[in-house]
Formats: C-alpha cells, sequence, structure tokens
C-alpha cells in the first residue's frame, strides 16, 4: 500500500531548479522506502535473534545456521525484495596486527 501511494499519489509541487527541498525529501522518501523494504525482508527471512532483530517466534541466536551477512536488492523500486546470503570472514587480512587485550590490561595501559 505504501509503496503503491507513493508511485501513484505523491508529488513534486515545487519544480524549481534551485535549492528544491520539495524535490530531495521526495528523493530521501524513497531511499527511505527502499531501505526499509529491504530491512523488513532480510530480518523477516533471518530465523534467529540477533542484535536488534530481536523475534519472539525465534528467541535466540543460531551462529551454527545465521553467521553470515543478509544481501539484499531489487531489479528497480517497489520490485519484490531478493535475499541472498555471503560468509563471514573471521580472520583478519593482517593477523600479526590483530591482538586481543583483556579488560584488566586495557586498565592497566590506560593508568600508565
Amino acid at each position: 500500500q505504501v509503496e503503491q501511494d507513493f508511485v501513484n499519489r505523491l508529488q513534486v509541487k515545487d519544480k524549481s531548479m534551485i535549492w528544491n527541498t520539495d524535490l530531495i525529501e521526495t528523493l530521501e522518501m524513497r531511499n527511505l522506502l527502499t531501505c526499509a523494504a529491504q530491512t523488513a525482508k532480510s530480518a523477516a527471512s533471518r530465523q534467529e535473534s540477533r542484535g536488534s532483530h530481536a523475534r519472539e517466534d525465534f528467541p535466540d541466536r543460531d551462529d551454527g545456521k545465521w553467521m553470515k551477512h543478509s544481501l539484499t536488492w531489487q531489479q528497480k523500486e517497489g520490485d519484490e525484495v531478493g535475499v541472498g546470503y555471503r560468509e563471514v570472514v573471521m580472520n583478519t587480512l593482517d593477523e600479526a596486527e590483530y591482538f586481543a587485550h583483556s579488560m584488566a590490561q586495557v586498565g592497566a595501559e590506560k593508568a600508565i
């Protein structure tokens, strides 16, 4: 319904080419609707709770099945949202530059 209203009812009344806030706000709304549709489809497809995407029907995090990036796309605005996945790379590009600190070590370094 929202997508249909955007296409059929929304109009830019300001036709000026200089500082056209009506046009800018319309383009921003288009972008927000696209982001919202893709975020909602991705979250609904993920059958777990992770971070801010908490689901009552899947309350637990499932790293075994869902430790992957969600990728979404649309051919054009308003089209069906496609969802794909890409595995998470769990190591850094340069392992020599990576080292973990415990909270005790971090506190001791700040005291110095």
